[in-house]
Parts: structure tokens; C-alpha cells; sequence
């Protein structure tokens, strides 16, 4: 199997903190599996262009985290993906009549903490912008050293992992030191065919360099549901890091509708909570900041044929930031407006 997308876009970012960029999104994974000594083995690779496609600087994205970079801050901007954001082999087996279990070694990959990552839900397929949230919901879908246990039934699925705690360098391009210094717990199910519900607990360890950070307990849940040409994903994850009297919450409420064979709407709303670090803001504002987000977009397809499908499509993002925020970006409502080319798998059944 093999699937991924290929945005071509414009991105403008409005106000005092105002950027723009010409540049592509793009991600493609391919999976293989074979049965093998009596159960089924799966090998996963998933790649990306951006370290070239976006530079090393990644994306324009008001009131995202900052992240380091060459010894510097780089503030309102979206990291690209990795060169090489998984490469994987898991093993299911049989070990009943109604359960089974699974093992999943990953030098980069994806550990039981978090919902299905923003890349890969329905939800959010036309969408090429990442979540505000993303740092504490679903940032370690590439992480550097990973193992998981798993057992699992038809509707339900437990696993436990241990994993590297490290964010990924701001080198896009090669392997990072693998290590299992952290470990968490995720508990899926799905009670019916249109429902998949998750939760989710993680204990990340402190590192040091660039991307330092202490420990942190990270948590969360997410509810995903998808009915004919509907998908709507809800998600609730949070940090507390050591020392701290009370967590970090983030919330994503995040749906899609396609609109006939040809048009799709989308849209976001976003609750995040951001310390002034987070925005390299130190003693600048309150330690802690409540910052909001709504997003909408439109794509509609320009051709389509058996494989893939080629749209034109636009997103617009009005951000909702503290009063103390309005010196730094202009306004207490920043704009964020993006007009791009998206090429993805065709989902026209009737052609393929």
C-alpha cells in the first residue's frame, strides 16, 4: 500500500509579525506485509520532501511554538517533517480465538502517545496546516527509537511503549541519536464501524541541547468519527511538566465534508495554553497565555483519474490572542491566509 499528499502553497501570514512563502507540504508512506511464522509481519516507511520543499525553517503559522534553530529562535513557523519520519516492522500474532498481540520497533517512528496523527486523519486530508496543538498532542509521531508492545481484540487495543523523549534536531535530514528514555500507555477502541475513541498517558523524560526540556507528563484523549462523506475528530491533550502545579491543556475540534465528487469544506477550532517561553516571550508577558484559533477551508477538485486526484483549494486562520499579545502582533485577531495545489490519491472508486 502506499498513500500520502502533496500541497503546493502560498502561505501569508498577517500583522506586526507578518511572512510570507512559497513552498510544499508533502509526505508519502508505503507499507508492505506477508505472512510469516504464523502470524504477519508489516514493514512501513513514510518520507518527506520539506527540508528542501519548506527549508529547514519550515512553514509561516502565527503563534506556533518556537523552535531552535543554528543557535537561534525561530518563532511563529511550523517545523518541517523528517527526511525520514518512519521507518518500521511490526509483528501481529494470533494468541486466542478473539486476541492477539504485536510488537513495533521503529529507529523513527510513532509511540503509543497521542491520536492518530493530523497527517493521517480524515478530518483533516485537505487541510495542509498543522494543528496549533500539535507540540502536545501528536508532535511525537516521529520520534527517534521506539518499541511497543501490543495486544489487541476486534474493537479494542492496548499498547506500551518506550520511546525516545528528545524532539527531533533542526538537522531535517539525517538520524538522530536513538535511546528508550521514556515510556507511555495508550488504550484505543472502537465501539462501532463510524467511532474510534483513544486515551492516552506518557512520561517523557528531561533532554538536553538545542530542544531542551525538563520531564514532563503528557495526557490526553480523542474521539474520531466518520460517516459517509463526514469526518470530525475531537482532541484533548495536555502537558504537566515536573514541578508544576497544573497541566498545559490544548483542545482541537477539527471536521471535514465533501461536497459531491468534486468540493470539500473543512475547518478547525483551537484551545491552546502557552507559556511565554513557548513564544520566546520570556519576561516580556504573563508566564502563561490562553490563545484561540478558527480556521476554515475550500478545495475543489481540477482533475481527477484512477490514481490520483489534483484540487485548488484556500484555508483562512483568525487567531484570538490576550490583550498583551497586541503589541507583538498587531492586533488581538491576526490572520493567517494560505491558496494552494494539492495532490493526493484519487478516492473516485468508479475509476480505480
Amino acid at each position: 500500500m502506499a498513500h500520502g499528499s502533496v500541497f503546493l502553497q502560498y502561505d501569508r501570514q498577517l500583522g506586526t509579525r507578518a511572512d510570507d512563502q512559497l513552498g510544499s507540504v508533502n509526505w508519502v508512506m508505503v507499507m508492505a506485509a506477508r505472512p510469516a511464522a504464523g502470524g504477519t509481519v508489516r514493514l512501513r516507511a513514510m518520507v518527506s520532501a520539506e527540508p528542501w520543499t519548506l527549508t529547514a525553517r519550515g512553514y509561516p503559522e502565527l503563534v506556533q511554538v518556537a523552535e531552535p534553530y543554528r543557535g537561534g529562535i525561530l518563532t511563529d513557523r511550523q517545523h518541517p517533517h523528517e527526511l525520514f519520519s518512519e521507518l518500521s516492522v511490526g509483528f501481529e500474532h494470533a494468541v486466542g480465538s478473539s486476541v492477539g498481540a504485536s510488537l513495533y520497533a521503529a529507529p523513527v517512528g510513532e509511540p503509543a502517545l497521542g491520536p492518530v496523527a493530523y497527517l493521517h486523519r480524515p478530518s483533516a486530508v485537505y487541510d495542509p496546516v498543522a494543528p496549533l496543538g500539535h507540540h502536545t498532542q501528536d508532535f511525537t509521531h516521529t520520534t527517534f527509537g521506539v518499541v511497543t508492545l501490543g495486544a489487541f481484540t476486534r474493537q479494542v487495543r492496548v499498547e506500551a511503549s518506550a520511546f525516545n523523549g528528545a524532539h527531533p534536531d533542526d538537522v531535517r535530514t539525517n538520524f538522530d541519536p536513538v535511546r528508550l528514555d521514556s515510556y507511555s500507555a495508550r488504550l484505543s477502541c472502537n465501539p462501532a464501524s463510524q467511532w474510534s475513541v483513544a486515551a492516552w498517558f506518557g512520561h517523557v523524560a528531561a533532554t538536553g541541547g538545542a530542544h531542551a526540556h525538563n520531564a514532563l507528563d503528557r495526557f490526553g484523549a480523542s474521539v474520531l468519527h466518520s460517516r459517509g462523506t463526514w469526518s470530525t475528530t475531537f482532541v484533548y491533550g495536555a502537558d504537566l511538566p515536573a514541578g508544576a502545579g497544573h497541566p498545559l491543556n490544548t483542545l482541537l475540534l477539527e471536521s471535514t465534508l465533501e461536497l459531491g465528487d468534486a468540493e470539500a469544506v473543512y475547518g478547525r477550532a483551537e484551545y491552546v495554553r502557552r507559556t511565554a517561553a513557548d513564544l520566546a516571550l520570556v519576561g516580556s508577558v504573563s508566564r502563561e497565555l490562553d490563545i484561540g484559533a478558527v480556521s476554515l477551508g475550500y478545495e475543489r477538485v481540477l482533475w481527477r483519474s484512477a490514481l490520483v486526484a489534483t484540487g485548488l483549494g484556500a484555508r483562512g486562520t483568525v487567531n484570538f490572542v490576550p490583550e498583551e499579545l497586541r503589541l507583538f502582533y498587531g492586533s488581538r485577531t491576526p490572520v493567517g491566509l494560505m491558496a494552494y495545489v494539492q495532490v493526493r490519491p484519487s478516492t473516485d472508486r468508479r475509476k480505480a
